[in-house]
């Protein structure tokens, strides 16, 4: 089962169905997935693909799995922030996270990443965690390399309908437990 984790500024609740409506608002602003999708994703999209994909409860038996930030003092929303299944591998996760607009910049998808990397080394007992993100999205890989990520790949793969910036590729991230510095 996902606890509820606590920062200083954030308070992350483990994501559930009730969180529809944030994540369609969150996932129709196309800043927010410019490198993602490239545009906003459609109410039914968020719906009737990603949410019932976002609340897998084999992912909550482990413990990993979705979590949505509220700030601590405000109760407002934030965004999300993950450690998903990694197939091939069940001491892994992929962390990932998504905040609003009005969000950035301020330090919370560090402070969240760090949270969920706490309880994935220290509570779930993961081995390994990692993340992969566009070359052109400093931010993210600023976040990554934070929270103590180091790149460890890249590649160019080839799209149908390219993003700006995919010529660039991809790049993968990892951190294994014994090298986390909490």
């Amino acid at each position: 089962m996902r606890p509820t984790l606590r920062t200083a500024r954030i308070r992350l609740d483990p994501l559930t169905l009730a969180h529809t409506e944030l994540l369609v608002e969150l996932d129709a602003d196309p800043e927010v997935l410019r490198f993602v999708w490239g545009r906003p994703l459609s109410r039914e999209e968020v719906v009737g693909t990603w949410m019932p994909r976002r609340t897998r409860e084999d992912a909550d038996e482990r413990g990993i799995g979705y979590w949505v930030g509220f700030d601590a003092a405000t109760d407002a929303f934030l965004g999300w922030w993950s450690l998903n299944v990694v197939d091939d591998d069940p001491d892994a996760a992929e962390l990932g996270y998504r905040l609003r607009r009005d969000a950035w910049g301020r330090g919370l998808a560090t402070e969240g990443a760090r949270a969920l990397l706490t309880h994935g080394f220290g509570t779930v007992g993961l081995e390994r965690v990692v993340a992969e993100t566009m070359a052109v999205n400093t931010d993210s890989r600023a976040v990554l390399e934070k929270v103590g990520l180091v790149q460890v790949g890249a590649r160019v793969e080839q799209w149908e309908d390219p993003l700006p910036g995919a010529e660039l590729g991809e790049v993968d991230y990892e951190v294994r437990a014994e090298d986390w510095w909490g």
